[in-house]
């Protein structure tokens, strides 16, 4: 319990203490009133301040309005009555906040998922001088600055390894529990734990533009995206209550004022009563609280499984997801390219192979890299000039004085040049050097282990289609989707194929539910950003993908786009349970206490007891099944 919680608790059992002993004390009259009155201070000073401040501030219909107008008004009535029964405005009061008690310990049990991810924030960086290492503050680090982590410490930046070799405790990042290995040369991501060794490294990203930052960021403003749901709710609210307390200002003085009409005794005191009852039935605690307590806890069961869902809305859109097009480089499949074969070059294979390695170094693409990786020696820049990347086709560049152009077959015919096609299976890399065919390089991918397991679970989770969108060759991509056992596959795209083939899709689908896009890599941000839901890959992916997307998969594991949307639809579904129970017992409540048929404990039970219970019900959202 908080500091703030412990002393709730202090004044609830104080006040149950008053109440106990009042029962049995023989005061009357005055005394009796100030001793009351006391222990309703006691428990509801608070509320009395809070619905003050609202009035004041022009929010005066609240649910601490209702709370303070209906146990006063139960005060009033005790002494107008002259009946001595001061209990149950304090019983309200008092159950009120047992609710509020019990409310603020489940939204703080609903925080430790997300709240947990703070924990990944670094203190101190270790940057070596002299031979001793001095503690700074991770922001203070310049790119490119050797930082050194130390066994039981946080990663504080991101970077590469330049000497040592560790275990890492990625747990809090993707939720995977088995630790990842690292050495000299291999990349890491701030964040993680060093569980043994001592690590060197060079970093490549400022504080502000790191991992840990970017998730971090992420994380703290999910809630501030609302769901249709929680706007629903707040509009609702807005309308509902401000209906209510005339409703019940109606109870109190028209009824009365009906009967003598028809010359009845009013019954001041009774419709009174009922009309106190009736706000306090009316109190939409259980809607305003559960709600937003059901999406933050769903919101809380994915971080918990690495899956980071920037706001509320966008993971009630995913509830409705129908469609998942996939990219295919580097979602469906590792990313992991090897080159398999050279063909048809007159220049022998690790001639072609240098070729292709020098005209791709620029590069960061995962093609460009496996070609410098199998040309196996140091690239030489200083041989390189006049290097043009060409979106979608391919790099040109002037290597050693020669010409060399190095891409699809799309960029073989915007040169105006014959290639030869290839029998195998694989990203064709087509090569020309002085404006003549050279051979081919044929560069292999490998499809992700769960990515067909991830095809299935989606449909078991009620997708009705998956679409697989790449750049790739028609061979190389038909190839993947048999494999995978994807519904459609369009092949042969450049980035702005797949915004159109995407708009395409929206179009054709409109009325069937959402569409979610998932990719990876910078030339899929603009898709990510037009699908209903963009969904990147966080640990591999690029920047770019990351910001534009809605939801980030911390472990690169298709397989977490069917739970996640399993989650979305408990979360949702627990949601649904909430507003239906909750407006139906009100309703009958309240049509109850306004005939006289229910007195003021039964508004307590509509009231906190709803309360507890629709808290009790979204709290389920935080175990995470999916």
């Amino acid at each position: 319990m908080t500091k703030k919680q412990k002393k709730m608790l202090l004044r609830i059992l104080i006040t149950a203490v008053m109440l106990a002993v009042l029962h049995v004390l023989p005061i009357t009259g005055v005394p009796q009133l100030i001793a009351y009155l006391a222990a309703y201070l006691v428990i509801g000073y608070d509320i009395l301040r809070k619905a003050g401040r609202g009035i004041l501030n022009g929010r005066a219909f609240d649910e601490n309005f209702l709370m303070a107008l209906a146990t006063l008004g139960a005060f009033f009535l005790a002494v107008w009555t002259r009946s001595g029964d001061y209990v149950e405005g304090i019983a309200v009061m008092l159950f009120y906040q047992i609710g509020e008690l019990f409310q603020s310990y489940a939204v703080g049990k609903s925080r430790r998922n997300i709240t947990a991810l703070m924990d990944i924030r670094p203190d101190y960086a270790n940057i070596e001088t002299d031979g001793e290492l001095h503690q700074v503050a991770p922001d203070e680090v310049a790119v490119g600055s050797i930082i050194v982590v130390q066994p039981g410490e946080k990663v504080p930046l991101d970077g590469v390894v330049v000497e040592g070799e560790a275990s890492l405790n990625t747990s809090a990042l993707t939720g995977e529990s088995l630790p990842r290995d690292v050495r000299a040369g291999d990349e890491i991501i701030s964040g993680c734990i060093d569980l043994s060794g001592v690590l060197k490294i060079r970093t490549t990203k400022a504080f502000g533009e790191s991992t840990v930052s970017k998730i971090l960021d992420l994380v703290e403003n999910a809630s501030s995206r609302k769901s249709r749901s929680e706007a629903f709710i707040s509009r609702f609210a807005k309308i509902y209550t401000p209906v209510v307390c005339i409703a019940a200002l109606a109870l109190a003085v028209l009824m009365p004022l009906g009967r003598m009409a028809f010359g009845a005794s009013p019954d001041w005191a009774d419709w009174v009563y009922r009309a106190l009852s009736f706000l306090v039935v009316s109190c939409p605690c259980a809607l305003v609280i559960s709600i937003p307590l059901s999406f933050f806890a769903g919101i809380g069961c994915a971080s918990k499984e690495g899956i980071l869902i920037k706001g509320s809305n966008y993971l009630e859109a995913l509830s409705e997801a129908k469609i998942v097009v996939f990219d295919k480089t580097g979602t469906l499949t590792q990313g992991v390219f090897e080159v398999t074969g050279v063909h048809h070059s007159p220049y022998g294979e690790q001639q072609l192979l240098e070729y292709a390695a020098l005209a791709e170094c620029a590069s960061s693409h995962p093609i460009s890299k496996s070609l410098q990786a199998a040309y196996g020696s140091e690239i030489d820049r200083s041989r390189v000039t006049d290097i043009e990347e060409l979106s979608g086709h391919g790099v040109t560049a002037t290597v050693d004085g020669h010409r060399i152009a190095a891409g699809n077959g799309k960029l073989m015919a915007k040169l105006g040049i014959s290639y030869q096609d290839c029998h195998c299976v694989g990203t064709i890399i087509h090569m020309a050097i002085d404006g003549q065919y050279a051979g081919h390089i044929v560069i292999s991918d490998v499809v992700k282990p769960h990515a067909k397991q991830a095809i299935e679970q989606l449909r078991r989770a009620g997708v009705q289609k998956t679409v697989m969108l790449t750049g790739d060759s028609k061979r190389v991509a038909d190839s993947v989707a048999a494999e995978l056992g994807v519904d459609e596959v369009r092949s042969e795209l450049l980035p702005g194929d797949k915004v159109v083939q995407t708009e395409a899709l929206l179009a054709a689908n409109s009325t069937e539910g959402k569409l979610a896009f998932v990719g990876d890599g910078i030339n899929d941000a603009p898709v990510l950003t037009r699908a209903d839901i963009g969904i990147a890959m966080g640990a591999m992916g690029s920047d770019a993908a990351i910001e534009a997307a809605d939801i980030v998969l911390m472990d690169d594991d298709p397989l977490q786009i069917a739970k996640a949307i399993r989650i979305s639809r408990r979360c949702i579904g627990i949601v649904k349970q909430n507003i239906v129970f909750s407006l139906v017992v009100k309703f009958a409540c309240l049509a109850l206490v306004a005939v006289g048929a229910a007195n003021m404990w039964a508004a307590i039970f509509a009231d906190v007891g709803v309360m507890v219970l629709a808290v009790l019900n979204a709290i389920r959202a935080l175990r995470c099944r999916g």
